[in-house]
């Protein structure tokens, strides 16, 4: 059987002894073998030719959490963004556009999820605690894998067979969330406060694209399932089975309806 390969970005750390390293938390390499695919580390650190070859041997990108997105990216001005990598941003933007002109799935966690909300012309609120209902504690990253908060789904497409109808109890590990949605997004999941926790992409063309902001890497093996189901879902859309795009190069989502758009908004 022919190796199917997804790539998956990473943060850049400086360690004690002054080091520069690139960090990937081990639950993204163990969600990518519940897909059934072998990981491509894409950092920084490498240049844009090595980041587009690596991206051509691959059959899926993940987009994994981290650092907060440029608010620039989205016109505006620094006002509760906390660590923020430039460099990181400008790698993420060019290899998630480049993916979607290509119809290649993509699964967008955290802050992926954010980033692709800005990549197609949204934006974020910079710190839920202070623009947002603080009901809820979002950013309970200390407790990796606890259940702080249900997921409701609502009317999903790509993640139909994922959420099963039912609503979910998740993690939650962000300061930041969606603020504007992206017009060519579909809100898919919610927290109890109304905040976005999931979205499907569903343009014509488009692949199997989807978001989330909860960290489903951290709960493959604890939860009612839905974190695996996503990994799995993720992986038969990369080998083209289910509701995934056959292949990653033209036709169109199965059982997704097309909103009559002629083609994505980028923000490049």
């Amino acid at each position: 059987m022919t190796d199917v390969f997804a790539a998956v970005t990473v943060s850049t750390r400086i360690s004690e002894a002054g080091i520069e390293r690139v960090v990937l938390e081990e639950g993204y390499l163990r969600g990518l073998r519940v897909a059934g695919l072998l990981p491509l580390v894409l950092s920084p650190l490498d240049d844009p030719g090595t980041h587009r070859r690596l991206l051509d041997a691959a059959g899926g990108l993940v987009l994994t959490g981290g650092e907060d997105v440029d608010p620039a990216r989205y016109g505006d001005t620094v006002e509760g963004a906390r660590r923020i990598s430039r460099e990181r941003d400008d790698m993420e933007f060019e290899l998630l556009l480049t993916a979607i002109d290509r119809g290649m799935p993509v699964l967008a966690i955290c802050r992926g999820m954010q980033l692709l909300n800005v990549a197609l012309g949204g934006s974020l609120h910079q710190d839920l605690a202070t623009e947002f209902d603080a009901a809820i504690a979002h950013d309970s990253w200390k407790n990796v894998d606890a259940s702080i908060h249900t997921v409701r789904p609502a009317e999903p497409a790509l993640l139909g067979d994922v959420f099963a109808s039912e609503p979910t109890m998740q993690n939650s590990a962000h300061h930041q969330g969606v603020e504007r949605l992206a017009a060519d997004l579909e809100p898919v999941g919610y927290a109890p406060d109304g905040l976005i926790e999931a979205v499907e992409y569903r343009m014509q063309d488009g692949g199997w694209t989807v978001g989330v902001q909860w960290h489903p890497e951290r709960k493959i093996d604890r939860d009612d399932g839905v974190n695996r189901r996503l990994f799995e879902a993720f992986g038969d859309a990369v080998r083209g089975v289910g509701r995934g795009r056959k292949g990653t190069g033209g036709g169109r989502v199965d059982g997704v309806e097309d909103h009559g758009r002629s083609g994505p908004r980028l923000v490049r």
